[in-house]
């Protein structure tokens, strides 16, 4: 009786999987859990399936379906012939995984024996030696990735690994001396760009608005609760779901009130996360500032990195006599070059009236109007706002932003503007589209 695919003799000569390997996919699934299970993907139920899915395909070899229209079909619930270029989900949503795991490996002094990264422009994962951890361990090689296919040909003769062996070192130190030196120039321009705020001793405030916030009373709610039994009974309810009024319904002022705890907005809370991870991995002291808990005399004395645009009245006074500045136009919001027949940037929406692509303000002012070394990051969204804080603290991404920026930026005022397509509320990584020293 036929009992397996494989005759018995296939079976005999078949080599079982090495316990070096079973190892190995044991460590790059233990890191994947701790990072399934960290701050940054814990609520994050769309990246915590992305990062899950091409992690676990790649670890069974099934390197075929890790393409942007399989994942687009397979998690994203896409048809089979959708069109990729018109709807980059799988493209944002790789963004966000890259912004994440970053901000994890940032947050987390981990001594994890594998580091996983998603490279830019792939959907396969990289399961890298964790740098602090030496070889001495005895747990994994020292290539840049993780391989995981058992090794072939181990029992060919000695000559011919003799003679493959210098092949092998000069591609090897080819391949390690490129990454190495592109690494190195992504650390140079993020160095170059933030090392003026070491001129002083003084912090970094990082400076977010706070909005007004209004609320509903409790008599309001009670209203409701009294035509709808069971509803609104607790504080997490009134807190986290909607209050349904009827349209027509009339309420006077005293039914609503300033609600002080709240108003820090989303794409800037994310951007002050990032941007204070960044400060801290760099040695630099910095301090949150929201809302009416800094003033212009702040400013004046510390480096500072202001957060939010049309919700932030320092941004707008920083940057209101810039080449590019944020305008405000019979209700239209929109990032505007300053000279005559410049151009301008505004948000576009989708069929849904969603936030389809957003653009965002990065000015360095060496010498602002505070007479500070001044950051502004500032989008004319909240998505805009979260992307130019990523464009900000990515070395890889202002590495390539600032390609095509005149020679001299370093000892320069600069602003650079940039635009970001936005999926399920998510940017996608920023691009310069302007720039400009002076």
């Amino acid at each position: 009786m036929k009992t397996s695919g494989k005759s018995t003799d296939d079976r005999a000569t078949s080599a079982p999987p090495l316990q070096l390997e079973d190892e190995k996919r044991g460590q790059v699934l233990h890191e994947l859990d701790k990072i399934l299970e960290s701050r940054f993907f814990r609520s994050a139920g769309r990246s915590k399936q992305f990062l899950k899915y091409v992690v676990q395909h790649k670890l069974e070899g099934h390197s075929e379906v890790l393409k942007e229209r399989t994942i687009g079909v397979e998690i994203f619930e896409r048809p089979h012939d959708y069109a990729t270029g018109e709807d980059p989900v799988v493209r944002v949503q790789a963004g966000e995984v890259r912004r994440r795991l970053d901000q994890y490996y940032q947050a987390t002094p981990t001594r994890s024996l594998i580091q996983i990264e998603l490279p830019i422009g792939s959907y396969s994962p990289l399961f890298q030696e964790h740098p602090t951890v030496g070889a001495s361990q005895g747990s994994l090689p020292s290539d840049s990735s993780l391989d995981l296919e058992p090794r072939k040909g181990r029992r060919r003769k000695r000559y011919w690994i003799m003679a493959a062996t210098g092949l092998v070192l000069a591609l090897g130190a080819g391949m390690v001396l490129i990454p190495l030196h592109r690494r190195a120039v992504q650390e140079s321009v993020m160095k170059q760009f933030w090392s003026p705020i070491f001129a002083t001793t003084q912090p970094v405030l990082i400076c977010l608005a706070e909005s007004v916030v209004y609320r509903p009373s409790e008599e309001l709610y009670r209203r409701y609760s009294r035509t709808h039994p069971g509803t609104f009974r607790t504080e997490v309810e009134r807190t986290n779901q909607v209050l349904p009024l009827d349209p027509s319904e009339a309420i006077s002022w005293s039914d609503i009130f300033v609600y002080a705890d709240y108003g820090v907005a989303r794409g800037d809370a994310y951007a002050g996360v990032t941007l204070a991870a960044l400060l801290g991995k760099i040695g630099k002291p910095s301090q949150v500032r929201i809302g009416a808990n800094y003033s212009f005399e702040d400013l004046r004395n510390s480096p500072a990195v202001v957060v939010g645009a049309f919700n932030n009245r320092w941004t707008m006074h920083l940057t209101s006599n810039l080449h590019f500045a944020f305008v405000e136009r019979n209700g239209q919001y929109s990032i505007r070059e300053q000279t005559n027949g410049g151009r301008a940037w505004e948000t576009r929406l989708d069929k849904k009236g969603a936030v389809a692509e957003d653009a965002a303000i990065v000015a360095r002012l060496l010498n602002s109007k505070t007479g500070q070394f001044t950051i502004a990051v500032a989008g004319i969204g909240g998505t805009g706002t979260q992307a130019a804080g990523e464009f900000v603290t990515n070395p890889q991404l202002l590495e390539e932003g600032l390609r095509s920026v005149p020679a001299g930026w370093q000892k320069k005022n600069l602003e650079v503007v940039l635009q970001t397509t936005v999926t399920d509320s998510i940017p996608g990584p920023p691009r310069v589209v302007a720039a400009y020293s002076w």
